[in-house]
């Protein structure tokens, strides 16, 4: 069943794919990020294949009575599979050369997952964060929202035409309950479980829907409105509302939620109100958006792993560069869409024989690659000594992640009257510091340390210094945009010894002056720590020296070069900050906690990196790994580091 060809909706797909690519580009002017709400372009396309999809259901069961679900999933999966698998094929020799041997086994787990339209499930439970550094770094991250789409594709059909044909009356109350509940969802879920909200379907009905009441609307042949002034007018208000989601929104805004209405309501005013003598319709109808619209899906998949593995492989990366990566985009993707889409779309295409020569040529790739590397690396990341491993992501999520999360607060229930409660504040440096005498708690039995956060905590349950304020004099437990609960209210008030230790920013500093006479006035003794040690790091995966060196050298360095390492990790430590930090201390009367004294030895001049036992301490340029907790904890009591405050 076909329906009218609509080229204003090609000229959508224009917008949607440019501002998803100029938002993964990271394009700068005058150091502002510009288009820094292009993640909406996702949502653009989430309603457009709402309408779509909606319209040729709906229209082929009022004129036929009946639905092929054959006919239906074979042209999803023409428009879809080939050139998604031609993306993966030329992926795969990319990621053997340039990702590092455990990158390259995550990269091989997401085509899995994408060619079962479930990555989106795999990048969450992945624990990775969508517009994070590591997220940039990761060729097929983008094609979570695929598996949303081909997730709905399954099943909205299937709950569509039984409701179509047992109760067709109330077809548009199940669709607005759907979109209502939804909406709903998302807005509490994106607060709570921002994550699970980004990446799961249950959050993204309602902008899919959106799209499938207008098509309801239109097969009905009901229309809002026939007023000139409203079809010229609503089209225009809807490109304002796109326009200004692209450019003011950011990665801080929940989302999606209520304020993904703009530009969704955006889009569907566009589609609804668009007509051929409108100034927006005749814009999006003309040549250059319709050609680009064309060729979208194709720039859509082939933008990320060209711009992942050029960051990869490079260093630094200019505008410039970004400009390139977008031409070699364009240039692919119109290749493919008329080598590769247009071919598979053709009716006289015998789809299965070519699809099963694809699947060969994927099931080869996969053999091959799987042989030689268990051969050459026995699938295991260079360690050359024990739990040394030279990518920060193990331990981003295998280390951090899991002690974050198994950690609850114990609020200092059940403590001894003479133990003394101390209330650890600030972001992850606070955690650090936190894990090394939660780790280390049989050394510390006077003690008793809490983590300032929510009783239940997730990887986004990290507390800036300059939300303290508000929660001591306000009770305010929101802090940048996530909800940390009653709980750390009831933190604060147990606690007799507060430390603030933190990433520190210039806000922060700025900020000790008054807050710290707030909380001795809550009669509360305050102790301040200095920055943690902030290595320099190398190439896109923000190696730290140590792991820069056995990533070059394929080998663990000897001894005289570990210790050059760890001179030269000395020589650039940020003494300026340290010492600013040391002033307040003393003018403010409050302790100083200089936590270089347990993390370099300034005798020698140098900074350790391994412990004794041959752990790394640090899984990136600052953060402590656990094995390196447990050591820096033995430290502590050896130096006396902490009962000298």
């Amino acid at each position: 069943m076909k329906i009218n060809y609509r080229p204003e909706i090609d000229g959508l797909r224009a917008i949607a794919v440019f501002s998803v690519i100029f938002y993964h580009a990271q394009i700068t002017l005058l150091d502002y990020k510009i288009f820094e709400g292009g993640f909406v372009g996702v949502d653009i396309f989430f309603v457009i294949s709402g309408y779509l999809i909606s319209k040729l259901i709906l229209k082929e069961l009022e004129v036929t009575g009946k639905f092929s679900f054959r006919y239906f999933y074979e042209r999803r999966a023409r428009r879809i599979l080939p050139a998604l698998i031609l993306v993966i094929m030329v992926s795969l020799p990319l990621g053997w050369v340039y990702l590092l041997p455990g990158s390259f086994i995550e990269f091989i787990k997401s085509i899995l997952y994408s060619l079962g339209f479930t990555s989106n499930f795999y990048f969450h439970f992945s624990g990775l964060q969508y517009g994070s550094e590591d997220g940039l770094l990761k060729p097929l991250l983008h094609t979570w929202s695929l598996s949303v789409e081909e997730q709905f594709y399954i099943f909205f059909p299937i709950i569509l035409i039984v409701i179509y044909n047992f109760f067709r009356k109330y077809l548009l109350t199940f669709l607005l309950l759907g979109f209502v509940s939804s909406l709903l969802i998302a807005e509490w879920s994106s607060r709570n479980y921002p994550s699970a909200s980004f990446y799961f379907l249950h959050t993204r009905i309602w902008e899919l829907i959106a799209g499938s009441l207008l098509a309801y609307f239109e097969i009905s042949g009901k229309r809002l409105t026939n007023n000139y002034r409203l079809n010229f007018i609503l089209p225009f208000i809807g490109i304002l509302l796109i326009g200004y989601s692209v450019i003011f929104f950011n990665d801080r805004i929940f989302h999606p939620s209520f304020y993904t209405v703009l530009p969704v309501l955006g889009v569907c005013l566009i589609i609804w109100f668009s007509n051929k003598d409108e100034i927006i319709t005749k814009i999006l109808s003309t040549k250059i958006f319709v050609s680009i619209g064309l060729i979208s899906y194709s720039m859509y998949l082939w933008h990320y792993p060209i711009f992942a593995f050029a960051r990869i492989k490079s260093n630094t990366v200019s505008q410039y560069d970004k400009f390139e990566w977008i031409i070699l985009t364009i240039l692919l993707s119109i290749i493919s869409y008329f080598f590769i889409e247009k071919f598979f779309r053709n009716k006289k295409t015998n789809f299965l024989k070519i699809f099963s020569i694809f699947l060969l040529i994927i099931i080869f790739f996969f053999s091959s690659i799987f042989i030689v590397y268990k051969s050459k690396h026995s699938f295991k990341i260079t360690t050359i000594i024990k739990k040394n491993i030279s990518e920060k992501g193990f331990f981003l999520r295998n280390d951090h992640y899991k002690f974050r999360k198994a950690y609850s607060p114990s609020n200092f229930m059940n403590t001894p009257t003479k133990t003394k409660k101390v209330l650890v504040i600030g972001n992850s440096a606070a955690e650090d510091l936190f894990k090394i005498f939660y780790l280390n708690k049989e050394l510390f039995n006077e003690y008793n340390f809490d983590l300032i956060s929510p009783k239940i905590r997730d990887r986004n349950s990290v507390y800036q210094l300059s939300c303290l304020k508000e929660l001591i004099i306000e009770d305010i437990t929101r802090c940048k945009g996530y909800e940390f609960t009653e709980n750390i209210l009831e933190q604060f008030t147990k606690s007799e010894i507060i430390i603030l230790s933190t990433l520190w920013t210039e806000e922060d500093i700025l900020s000790l002056e008054n807050l710290i006479p707030l909380i001795k006035l809550k009669n509360k003794k305050v102790i301040l720590v200095s920055q943690q040690m902030y290595m320099k790091t190398y190439t896109s995966y923000k190696f730290n020296p140590l792991d820069h060196y056995v990533h070059i050298n394929k080998k663990f360095p000897n001894k005289e070069d570990l210790e050059k390492i760890e001179k030269d990790v000395y020589n650039n430590l940020d003494k300026i900050l340290n010492q600013r930090l040391l002033d307040i201390s003393k003018q403010l009367s409050v302790p100083y906690l200089d936590i270089e004294e347990i993390q370099c030895n300034r005798n020698e001049e140098l900074c350790e990196l391994i412990t004794p036992e041959g752990y790394k301490i640090y899984w990136d340029a600052i953060h402590i790994t656990e094995g390196g907790a447990k050591y820096l904890g033995k430290k502590i009591k050896q130096l006396n580091w902490f009962n000298n405050n």
